[in-house]
């Protein structure tokens, strides 16, 4: 099995790292393109692309002339690194050595930069989603850069993964489109709570949390069994009457 998520827009560049050893990502000579590509952005350039502030822009502009190819001392490893709602969600800091272990094995970070990360995988500073429109020589945006590059290596990680050869996709739409065609069993969990109206609905942030919730729970209780997804609680319940067979749909009730 193994587990697909999304990155963060947020990073945190001083939390401790985890003892395990780091790895190095496997997609580095197509990063150091693209780190190159981006280099030459300009602040309005970026305002523009990523549409975010100066303040943004202006940081990344820096990050992006100060990269380096390869992975030097100051890079740290991407599960720790990024840290949006997924990120405190799955709670990475609160893993032990085994738990990274299976982490390494089980779970894939889906990146606009460096493809395809594994947690442990060390990464520099950068901002670079993957729907954002950036024209190169290969296409008008990230997913025709990436082309089947991710694919290809997510289906090589997957039949290394323990337990059955499935996917469970908690990544958003923006980033599974760079895997999509991938000849697997996908299982696609949903996360409804109620809106103002009362009304079921995918609410964004709570979604997102809920992703990572399931994620660090899967890898501490090392999943094995697209059944055993049912069993996930953390706040949230498993609606049978309301599921199928690819998409188990979890609500929240408080």
């Amino acid at each position: 099995m193994l587990t697909l998520i999304s990155p963060a827009k947020s990073l945190d560049l001083e939390s401790p790292t985890p003892r395990n050893q780091p790895t190095e990502p496997r997609l580095l000579d197509e990063t150091a393109k693209l780190a190159e590509i981006m280099s030459g952005k300009s602040v309005a350039d970026l305002r523009k692309l990523m549409g975010v502030s100066e303040e943004i822009a202006t940081l990344n502009v820096e990050r992006y002339r100060d990269f380096q190819p390869g992975t030097p001392e100051t890079a740290r490893p991407a599960g720790v690194t990024f840290d949006g709602a997924v990120y405190r969600g799955m709670d990475p800091q609160s893993f032990d050595t085994r738990d990274w272990t299976e982490a390494q094995k089980s779970l894939r970070i889906l990146s606009g930069l460096y493809g395809v990360l594994r947690p442990l995988d060390r990464i520099q500073p950068y901002r670079l989603e993957m729907g954002t429109a950036l024209r190169t020589h290969r296409g008008n945006t990230l997913v025709s850069w990436w082309g089947d590059q991710l694919r290809d290596l997510v289906s090589a990680d997957l039949q290394e993964s323990p337990g059955p050869k499935v996917i469970v996709n908690l990544a958003s739409a923006e980033y599974f489109q760079a895997v999509a065609g991938i000849d697997a069993k996908i299982i696609s969990p949903r996360f409804e709570s109620r809106d103002r109206q009362g009304r079921w609905k995918v609410i964004s942030f709570t979604a997102k949390t809920a992703r990572g919730l399931m994620a660090g729970w899967m890898i501490r209780n090392r999943v094995r069994t697209v059944k055993a997804l049912t069993d996930f609680h953390e706040g949230w319940e498993y609606c049978d009457e309301v599921s199928s067979s690819d998409i188990p749909v979890f609500r929240k009730f408080d």
